[in-house]
């Protein structure tokens, strides 16, 4: 694994406890007012029965389709955070990497597989877009939300690694974890090569700035995809 790969592991573990509290007490002004929403608004729009949610922290998101009659399965990789889920309920929780993922160890699929700014890693991010044909159920969708790429800032609009911020979320927080930055080009194309293809973009609006507080993408797996995919799952867990 990349170093920058293993650093975003390392930041989330020494983060989570500060992470839960931020999230708990609604310090981040984005989500109070438009993200958090928006994804559930996205997810419940596909009127889905079940959900996977990669990398689902504390598992907010799940108690909210929950509360809305989705059963939801949460995986993530900080087995902290997944102890928080627990604690809470609103679904069934799992500590998984996305290497787990990637490499077929999770054996259902859902109507819709969700990453909500969750996808922070380069190589890793794409392997696990690879494996998410094989999650869906026929007919399920792809929901992610992550940074819009309108947001990168000063630095030049191309694919690279860049560096974490926890400004916005409060106190308690140590070295943020790195993130790979992709254009809006890049997020279709990754998506593409993952055999998915984007059925809708959407950019939720902040109501202060008027600019854009997020980018996401709804992509479902091409005919076939995902019936390939689960087949080699299948084949891999018997040879494991």
């Amino acid at each position: 694994m990349a170093a920058s790969e293993t650093l975003i592991l390392d930041a989330w573990q020494d983060n989570a406890q500060a992470w839960e509290r931020a999230v708990r007490e609604g310090r981040i002004e984005s989500r109070r007012l438009v993200t958090d929403q928006a994804i559930v608004d996205a997810v419940l729009g596909q009127s889905p029965r079940t959900v996977i949610d990669l990398g689902c922290g504390e598992g907010w998101l799940a108690r909210a389709l929950a509360a809305n009659g989705v059963q939801v399965l949460g995986i993530d990789a900080i087995p902290s955070l997944i102890d928080a889920a627990r604690m809470q309920g609103g679904g069934e929780f799992r500590v998984a990497s996305y290497d787990d993922v990637a490499a077929g160890r999770l054996a259902e699929r859902a109507d819709v597989v969700v990453c909500n700014f969750s996808l922070l890693g380069g190589a890793s991010v794409d392997a696990l877009l690879a494996a998410v044909p094989g999650l869906l159920a026929p007919g399920g969708v792809l929901v992610i939300q992550t940074l819009h790429p309108l947001m990168a800032g000063i630095e030049p609009y191309a694919d690279g690694w860049r560096e974490g911020s926890w400004v916005g979320c409060g106190e308690g927080f140590s070295q943020p974890a790195p993130w790979y930055f992709r254009t809006l080009g890049s997020w279709v194309g990754a998506l593409r090569t993952a055999g998915l293809d984007v059925q809708s973009i959407k950019e939720p609006i902040h109501p202060h700035t008027g600019r854009p507080a997020s980018v996401i993408f709804l992509a479902g797996a091409r005919q076939g995809d995902g019936d390939e995919q689960a087949s080699r799952r299948s084949v891999s867990r018997h040879r494991t």
